[in-house]
This record gives C-alpha cells, structure tokens and sequence, in this order.
C-alpha cells in the first residue's frame, strides 16, 4: 500500500488511495477471471483477475488482481500471495490462491 511521506505535500490523495487498496482486498469480489484486455470502461472499483496473454493496460500482469480506481484514473495491480481467497462473481465460485495458481 503506498505510504505517505514526510513533508509529502497531497497526502490525502495518498491515504485515500491506501484506504481504496483496502477496500478492494477485504472480501475481495472479482467481476471476471478470464479477461486478457481490461474492460473500455471500467466502473470504480471494477476488480479482475488478470487472464494470460494480458494485453494493452494488463500487459504483464497475468495472475495479478487488477482493480480500476476512478480516483486515481488507473489499474492498480495487487501481487497475491498464497492462501488468499477472492469470490468470483461471474461463475459466482470462491477461488484460493495455491502455489502461485488460481484454484476452486
């Protein structure tokens, strides 16, 4: 999570931002794990799994959790670790994160 900074002018954008990472990861729901090219328009807070073969803002994020925060304008990408949990909404099954894979 980005962490604010001495002297840091702007901090609230930057614990704003943490507090969003936050949001997202606690009872983490993923709309889609299998999208390769993140979606045109993307509502805030939109969270994906990262397909293989990532295209365009995704490219090289395969795996990742990928999340759009409207007040940032940008993907944020999340490295899981093994033994995190996320619902996926689309197939509406709990994935857990094994060895480095996405397992139900």
């Amino acid at each position: 999570m980005p962490e604010l900074v001495v002297g840091q002018a702007g901090k609230e954008l930057t614990h704003n931002q943490a507090l969003a990472i936050l949001d997202q990861l606690a009872q983490a729901v993923v709309l889609d794990k299998d999208l390769a090219t993140p979606p045109g328009s993307p509502v805030d807070g939109a969270m994906y799994i990262v397909a293989a073969g990532a295209t365009g803002a995704w490219t090289g994020q395969a795996g990742k959790l990928a999340f759009w925060l409207t007040s940032v304008a940008a993907w944020t990408f999340v490295t899981p670790s093994d033994g995190w949990q996320v619902w996926v909404a689309d197939e509406s099954v709990r994935y857990e994160r094994v060895a480095g894979v996405w397992w139900r």
